[in-house]
């Protein structure tokens, strides 16, 4: 990197608790972040789902380098054992760091970045890439613009964009149609979402813990309003296996959910459509029809679609990666993660080798540094922050970059699941 490239600030982009801990370590580090948030606040992915209570304890939840900073101005760590809501964190931890005097400077909202290149460069341009700095277009209250950075980390998630229904990695057929009785993810049903569900028949489809905290909540409301029917559809051939994590896990809110979902299907309080394969979305009379093979699905209401998500790289169109093609994670990490190979437990540790592209530089972090893996917690994000912005500039870095090319992935270790 050149002298004038060095001196170029490191965008970031994404605003929620990954991309606040860049911003964090950049500036220990001595670097300027500027980091891009498409939302109107810091954590606008996160509060789409603050109704739900995570996993992990807030132990896991706070970046220490953060937590240092915030208590310089007078902040108090939650209680490090209590788990707590997305709400909670975002306005607990995510908002006072972005109101932080060392980061609102740098933080500005309502910029969506439509395009990450290098300057001068399109991606089949070589010579001389690496002595380039990369440029970001950006859209934001004043319009469109470019941004030149010596460094680009990603981070801005994955939830915006989430998987389809359809059996073949596709929209089912009619499912773009149905799209206004469809909610993808964990909608709030006890609250902001409330009246779409009371008395109506409802489908989840899912086999994880965002379909458990769909079921449950839906439980709850026909508690309280009669005739309302829940259906859960899942691509296995049984539940039988809904509690997965041991009893001594230490992700305890986990193993909650996991329980109270099996007492609820003990106790015939959801019906149950195993292999599940959606072809097919119709209407009819007013209602869905779901299509699955030479099945269909009694006529339901709403469908909640709690069927994970993936990452959208096509604002990386034109910059060196590489990834996975299952995956779609940084290649070298996906063994790592892959949930075919593994189950929950706890995913290796990883850095800079996992997460570098052939793009010296540049650096996909966080969730959607696991692609469509759904096993990503904020803690393993913190450790890939830290390991990153350490090495940027360095040889280490280019070293990395130029490996990712060319060697072959780690042999995959036993189990990666966080929850």
């Amino acid at each position: 990197m050149n002298k004038t490239t060095s001196q170029l600030p490191v965008a970031v982009i994404g605003a929620g608790p990954i991309g606040l801990s860049a911003a964090v370590h950049l500036l220990d580090q001595g670097y300027t972040p500027i980091v891009f948030e498409a939302g109107d606040q810091a954590g606008a992915n996160l509060a789409r789902w603050g109704h739900v209570r995570m996993f992990s304890p807030w132990a896991y939840n706070v970046d220490a380098a953060a937590a240092t900073l915030l208590q310089q101005q007078g902040w108090n760590h939650p209680l490090a054992s209590d788990f707590p809501t997305g709400q909670e964190l975002l306005a607990q931890y995510v908002t006072p760091l972005a109101s932080h005097p060392a980061i609102a400077p740098h933080l500005q909202l309502n910029t969506q970045v439509q395009s990450v290149s290098r300057l001068n460069h399109d991606v089949l341009r070589t010579g001389g890439r690496n002595e380039s700095p990369f440029v970001l277009r950006v859209t934001g209250p004043d319009g469109e613009r470019d941004v030149v950075a010596q460094a680009v980390i990603d981070a801005s998630g994955t939830y915006q964009t989430p998987n389809w229904l359809g059996t073949h990695g596709i929209p089912a057929l009619g499912e773009n149609a149905a799209a206004d009785a469809i909610a993808y993810g964990v909608p709030n049903i006890l609250g902001a979402a409330r009246d779409q569900y009371v008395n109506q028949s409802v489908l989840v489809v899912g086999g994880g813990h965002s379909a458990f905290n769909a079921l449950q909540d839906l439980v709850v409301l026909a508690e309280q309003h009669e005739g309302m029917r829940l259906l859960w559809g899942v691509r296995n051939a049984s539940v039988t296996n809904v509690v997965r994590s041991p009893a001594n896990d230490e992700l305890q809110e986990r193993r909650r959910l996991e329980v109270r979902i099996q007492e609820l299907l003990e106790q015939g309080r959801i019906e149950v459509f195993t292999e599940l394969e959606i072809e097919a979305i119709e209407r009819h009379n007013g209602q869905l029809v779901v299509r699955s093979g030479s099945r269909t699905l009694p006529p339901v209401d709403r469908i909640i679609a709690a069927t994970g998500f993936r990452p959208n790289l096509s604002l990386l169109a034109e910059v060196r990666t590489s990834l996975d093609p299952a995956t779609q994670s940084p290649t070298r990490l996906a063994p790592l993660i892959d949930p075919n190979q593994h189950s929950c437990g706890s995913v290796p540790e990883h850095g800079l080798a996992e997460l570098s592209h052939p793009e010296p530089g540049l650096f996909i972090l966080g969730i959607k540094s696991y692609g469509r893996a759904p096993t990503f917690l904020l803690r393993t994000g913190y450790k890939q922050v830290a390991a990153v912005v350490t090495a940027l500039g360095s040889n280490a870095m280019y070293a990395a970059a130029q490996a990712s090319t060319t060697a072959a992935a780690p042999s995959p270790a036993t189990s990666s699941c966080q929850g």
